[in-house]
């Protein structure tokens, strides 16, 4: 990073130290998050769902964050960043220790709660550190430093499905094999006891670090930040709005994030279940979320290189939103059985495998790399001029995730309905909107703004 010091005049050194500590913290982030992708499938065996039931795994993780953010936004107000994202990851400790119960009873709606509790950690955390990360140094970097947490995210992101899987789903083909062959009810019940129970041991050590997370943030110090109460460029005309709804562009960006989320959660909770449909073996299919998240970590890394030297965050949108387009009609239209092989890496074993990787979940895939800079570059278009209401306007922001509940689960229904591919087509629409907003959206209401 080239910044010498922050719009809020703290210095190089604890500039670095506070973008390390946040970026560890997107991690953790990363980590819970996109552990759905293996839950999905995990929790449709083990509790006996169909598609649009399991993902109401989706739409309680992400519902959280509608109900949680103006909340969280209040808690902020009282206790600071810093302090209420100790509260995020206690909170988000109680919901991992939830799964103890419900895997010991199989009870569904007991891994929802759980799966609620833990969104409402993150809703807390999120609504902290985002405006903290965008207001920490010069508008114009906002992206490039967003990216930097994205890559922390969406690595962990890579590497979460896969642990969880190779505890989880060890021997899946075994278990598999054995309720197939059931002779009665009872049988299925106990094999299917015996699989929630995998759960257990991974959530009690996520607990526990989450614990200790809190812990080490409460401790930590990391300087506070408080956004300025009006934009410099626009200073006399902002300073006479009274309330948030008098700012379109961020209420249009609230919208642009709700698709945003709804299509991100779609390419990496739905692609290993995709994988399943069409006969992938899980041995193949389980990577399938990593390999979003990768596309993601590449796509971050271009925006690190690229923004603001060579090209506008707006810029960077604009390009995102088209190669969404470009990449949901391919996944759509490219014939499932269509497939290749590629050489990759257990990383439970560490061992060389052959990836069987369909040419439509190749696509899906690359959806990761046109959602990677859709955030990154929306948030510091959104919370351009917002001054005093930033804090409040960043709750907003953290609402429209709720794209991550309704959209998956409508993507469910449809799949029930006609296929896991088909389904699909549900991306067109968000990816329109998110270009609206690319192109029109975020000059709405502002003046001189290019």
């Amino acid at each position: 990073m080239a910044d010498n010091s922050s719009s809020n005049g703290i210095s190089k050194k604890d500039y670095i130290y506070s973008i390390t500590i946040i970026g560890f913290f997107f991690f953790i982030f990363g980590f819970v998050t996109w552990l759905n992708g293996i839950l999905i499938p995990f929790l449709r065996t083990a509790c006996e769902l169909t598609d649009f039931e399991a993902y109401f795994i989706t739409f309680a993780f992400y519902l959280s964050y509608l109900l949680m953010a103006l909340p969280a936004s209040a808690v902020l107000k009282k206790t600071g960043f810093k302090f209420g994202m100790s509260i995020g990851c206690w909170v988000m400790a109680i919901g991992a220790l939830i799964f103890i119960p419900a895997a010991l009873s199989r009870s569904y709606a007991l891994f929802l709660t759980g799966l609620f509790v833990e969104g409402a950690g993150l809703a807390l955390l999120q609504t902290a550190v985002n405006p903290y990360i965008t207001i920490l140094g010069p508008r114009e970097s906002a992206a490039k430093r967003i990216s930097i947490m994205g890559i922390c995210n969406k690595f962990a992101g890579a590497i979460a499905p896969i642990i969880l899987a190779g505890i989880i789903l060890k021997d899946s083909h075994i278990l598999e094999e054995k309720l197939a062959g059931a002779a009665d009810a009872l049988a299925r019940a106990l094999l299917l006891d015996e699989m929630a129970e995998r759960v257990i041991v991974p959530y009690i050590v996520m607990a526990l670090i989450l614990v200790l997370l809190g812990l080490f943030m409460k401790f930590v110090n990391l300087p506070e930040v408080e956004a300025e109460e009006v934009d410099e460029s626009t200073s006399a005309e902002l300073s006479k709005r009274t309330s948030i709804w008098q700012f379109p562009h961020l209420i249009l960006g609230v919208v642009a994030l709700f698709f945003y989320v709804g299509v991100e959660v779609i390419a990496g909770d739905t692609i290993i279940r995709y994988g399943q449909s069409i006969n992938i073996p899980m041995e193949s299919s389980k990577y399938y979320t990593s390999l979003t998240m990768l596309a993601m970590v590449l796509g971050y890394i271009l925006g690190i290189i690229l923004i603001p030297k060579y090209l506008r965050q707006g810029n960077a949108l604009k390009i995102c939103t088209i190669l969404g387009l470009i990449f949901s009609i391919a996944a759509i239209y490219i014939p499932a059985g269509v497939a290749f092989t590629m050489p990759f890496i257990d990383l439970n074993t560490m061992k060389p495998i052959q990836l069987i990787l369909p040419v439509s979940v190749l696509f899906v895939a690359l959806m990761g790399l046109a959602n990677s800079l859709v955030w990154p570059a929306v948030w510091p278009l959104a919370l351009y001029g917002l001054g005093r209401f930033t804090k409040t306007a960043s709750a907003f922001l953290i609402m429209a995730i709720a794209g991550g509940a309704l959209l998956p689960l409508l993507y469910g229904k449809l799949a029930d309905l006609f296929s896991t591919q088909t389904a699909y087509w549900l991306c067109i629409p968000c990816y329109l909107v998110i270009m609206y907003y690319a192109f029109w959206g975020y000059k709405a209401g502002l003046k001189n703004v290019s």
